[in-house]
């Protein structure tokens, strides 16, 4: 079945599920009106917790928030629904810690946290295992959305320093699940999805089913596309104390990528149109993906006091790589940077059948016991992780020159990739244990080590006699240790103070570089961070968190060869407060505030500067009001904030700062007997441009933000 019908069905699956739902309980309710003598009075109910209480990224299970010595943030998958969120990019709007960096549309969604851009094979988890970001990852049968700032040795071993984001699969519900989604935007975006879940008859056995279709036109013009997603999950219940859990997932994307704009003339930034196509060509192709994971997790209960677990995922990814790629002005000689014009060299870029293959495997057992006045909470553990990445030689040849104001057609350099193969082998096992202390009813001690054996294989190609070079290996062993403490100043407020030392791979030299496609060795961060939390109530958080991160610097040198010279220095701070203030009142404010530091690199041109596209200061702040003179009626607005940001690392241009807001308004009521949540958003209602990326990667590329966007949605939950 191709993309387009498959969305088209999944949409008419979706009304046919409401409605047919809807006829079989105006039926029922028929019945039941005939066998009493006197209707009950409806009234609709809708009490849903307002944030999340725990996170499993935080530790080495479902942790409370207010007892984890680290910042963490958490949407439920109530709370995307209510937001409309349909991606990690929607998403991240709301946590000021959170933001782009190369992310294309089209393309994937790559982010930074604190900062520092995260690695795609490892900063981003589902379930806690190791999947790739090169694409959209599916939020359709997410239960929660984690992310974890700062370092994460200790839970993760290799990632960026920034931290991880996790993706927390749905499973099974105890009562019948049927809810399906309907929504449309004002460019032409069709999206249609089915949740169903419940238990069988034997209600040992549960299931969860999430199919989604979505048909893409964004508010870049012609950069369109399709989605097709399906996802099942099912709990068996063996005994009460084994429990086997299976999931499997597939989504197929094509959409056509947006590439960013390049400074004019080298120097000054673009007036552009933030709907404007640079990849526009009549050969131009839409980028493929295809994704898929079946993972699985066991537990077993040998006590109330003691379990062990054993997960696994299994993720394939494949990609068909097409772009018009914008890049440079042969004319002025510059290499990056467009023509004072507007005019830009088009290339021909094509990269067939890349693919990635990883494998995570982790064992754990948990307990709780005593030694003396001590009472421990332990976590011992030991994981595998593997990754196989192939890819061919890539196309990217010089086409010819077109124009960001008056487009030009130009024909494609001929050809295409070269055989697909194996370049880069990772295998990384890992030993780690926590213990959790309480030194006395307020003090707790958490003290924990892993210890991560990397070894990489990759192939390094051919030297200018023509002769094949052996492969470049990695086998080396790291300590990440992780020690802090958390002080209960009252049931409801906790300080926290922590240090901790993370493991990243290497950054691979980027296209046109002397060693371009290598990657360099691993390298160790080092983070303290203290903090207060705060339950004012039970549905309302806040958090106040102070660190300090340094890394190796990584970057191109005068020589041209991508290289780990120097530190980046990061300190923050962060604020958030979360839940409901009111009864009628639910607010969101997440603000981060970032002092980023180049040094000892020995370059002027870099010590002492500000890292690219990292605001000094960035916030977001949401308020829903649910009106109370009409029943079901919710009105909400969104305002984020972002000073300036440093486009090049010598810090010669920046790109303004921007205000975005965002206004949305909701209706709960019952239309055929059938549970319907209505929903309306403008996004960027002030219809304001601003740069909302301007990443450093594949040249320096400045990417704007949507203009004023419209949507609509509706929602039965049957």
């Amino acid at each position: 079945m191709s993309t387009p019908n498959f969305a088209v069905s999944v949409i008419a699956l979706a009304v046919f599920h409401a409605f047919s739902g809807a006829a079989m309980a105006a039926t029922a309710d028929t019945a039941v009106e005939a066998a009493t003598e006197q209707a009950m009075p409806e009234v609709i109910v809708s009490a849903t917790k307002a944030r999340a209480n725990t996170a499993s990224i935080a530790g080495f299970g479902n942790v409370p928030l207010l007892e984890t010595p680290a910042s963490v943030s958490v949407l439920t998958s109530q709370q995307m629904q209510d937001l409309q969120i349909r991606s990690t990019t929607d998403a991240a709007k709301f946590d000021a810690s959170l933001s782009d960096s190369y992310n294309a549309v089209g393309y994937a969604e790559q982010f930074s946290i604190r900062g520092f851009k995260l690695d795609n094979a490892s900063s981003y988890r589902k379930d806690g295992m190791a999947i790739p970001g090169d694409t959209q990852i599916p939020l359709e049968n997410k239960e929660r959305l984690e992310v974890l700032k700062g370092l994460s040795g200790l839970q993760a071993g290799v990632s960026a320093p920034g931290g991880i984001v996790n993706y927390v699969t749905k499973r099974p519900t105890d009562t019948p699940l049927r809810t399906v989604v309907l929504e449309a935007r004002e460019r032409g975006t069709l999206y249609g999805a089915v949740d169903v879940g419940g238990r069988f008859e034997d209600n040992r056995f549960g299931y969860r089913v999430n199919v989604a279709g979505e048909r893409l036109r964004s508010y870049i013009k012609g950069a369109d596309g399709n989605r097709k997603f399906v996802s099942a999950a099912f709990d068996w219940q063996i005994s009460p104390q084994a429990l086997l859990q299976i999931d499997a997932d597939y989504q197929k994307k094509s959409q056509l990528t947006a590439p960013g704009f390049q400074l004019l003339n080298n120097t000054t930034l673009p007036v552009v149109d933030p709907d404007t196509m640079l990849n526009d060509q009549p050969w131009s192709r839409p980028v493929e993906t295809t994704t898929s994971n079946v993972g699985a997790r066991f537990e077993y209960k040998f006590s109330p006091d003691w379990n062990a677990t054993v997960s696994a995922n299994q993720h394939n990814f494949k990609r068909d790589d097409y772009t018009a790629f914008p890049y440079g002005c042969d004319e002025q000689k510059l290499a990056p940077g467009y023509c004072g014009n507007g005019d830009y060299d088009v290339y021909n870029y094509i990269s067939e059948g890349e693919k990635k293959s990883p494998l995570t495997v982790q064992a754990l057992v948990q307990g709780r016991f005593a030694t003396g006045s001590f009472a421990h909470d332990f976590t011992g553990g030991a994981s595998f992780y593997k990754n196989s990445e192939k890819w061919g030689d890539y196309l990217y040849d010089y086409s010819g020159v077109s124009n960001i104001y008056h487009p030009v057609v130009v024909a494609p350099a001929p050809g295409t990739s070269g055989p697909v193969s194996e370049r880069r082998h990772t295998n990384e096992r890992a030993l780690f244990a926590q213990d959790i202390v309480s030194l006395n009813a307020q003090l707790k001690l958490h003290a924990g080590a892993r210890y991560v054996q990397v070894k990489r294989s990759e192939y390094v190609g051919f030297n200018d006699a023509g002769d094949l070079l052996p492969d470049a290996h990695t086998d080396v062993g790291f300590w990440l240790p992780n020690v802090a403490l958390v002080y209960s100043v009252r049931p409801n407020v906790s300080l926290y103070a922590s240090y901790a030392q993370g493991l990243e791979h290497g950054g691979i030299a980027p296209i046109q570089t002397a060693n371009e496609g290598r990657a360099l060795t691993p390298s160790k961060s080092k983070q303290v961070e203290v903090g207060v939390k705060a339950d004012i109530h039970p549905d309302l958080s806040a958090t106040v968190a102070l660190f300090e991160i340094r890394k190796g610097l990584e970057y191109t040198d005068a020589q041209n060869v991508f290289v780990r010279n120097g530190e980046a220095q990061n300190r923050g701070l962060e604020m958030a407060l979360n839940g409901r203030a009111t009864r009628d009142l639910t607010v969101g404010v997440s603000a981060t505030a970032l002092n980023t530091r180049q040094s000892d690199t020995g370059q002027a041109s870099l010590d002492g500067k500000r890292v690219t596209n990292v605001a000094a200061f960035k916030s977001s702040v949401y308020a829903e009001y649910a009106v109370p003179q009409v029943e079901g009626l919710k009105l909400n607005a969104n305002w984020q904030y972002s000073g300036k940001k440093a486009f090049d690392p010598e810090n010669t241009v920046f790109v303004p700062s921007y205000h975005v807001l965002n206004l949305g308004a909701s209706y709960a009521t019952r239309i055929a007997g059938v549970s319907t949540t209505l929903r309306a958003s403008v996004n960027n209602a002030l219809d304001k441009f601003y740069w909302r990326d301007v990443t450093q990667d594949l040249g320096g590329y400045l990417m704007p933000g949507a203009s004023r966007t419209f949507r609509v949605s509706a929602q039965f939950d049957l």
